[in-house]
């Protein structure tokens, strides 16, 4: 038997640290993204209950006014929960950020 083999040392194989910081400052903003986004569906399904309660009739609400309402109340929610705390995304962030 030849003594040629590869030997491969733990400084080799070690992930270095600095790459560990930047997966984790983009795992934390990818975290934060789809806490929003999830916040915004939050709002929106409520804002989807709330225009079902049908508290009156809207001569305006037909079958043909129904997804353009939809995509109202969509990017509605969307600038709701980029404009306000509710507090739903940061709960979700702290929740999936502990270890």
């Amino acid at each position: 038997m030849s003594e040629n083999f590869i030997s491969i040392t733990p400084a080799q194989t070690a992930f270095p640290q600095e790459k560990r910081e930047t997966n984790h400052k983009d795992q934390q903003s990818s975290l934060s993204a789809v806490a929003e986004q999830f916040e915004a569906i939050f709002v929106n399904e409520l804002m989807k209950a709330a225009r079902s309660a049908k508290l009156f009739d809207d001569p305006l609400d037909t079958s043909g006014s129904a997804p353009f309402l939809e995509m109202m109340d969509r990017e509605t929610s969307k600038l709701v929960s980029d404009q306000s705390n509710l507090g739903i995304a940061e709960a979700i962030v702290n929740q999936f950020s502990q270890k």
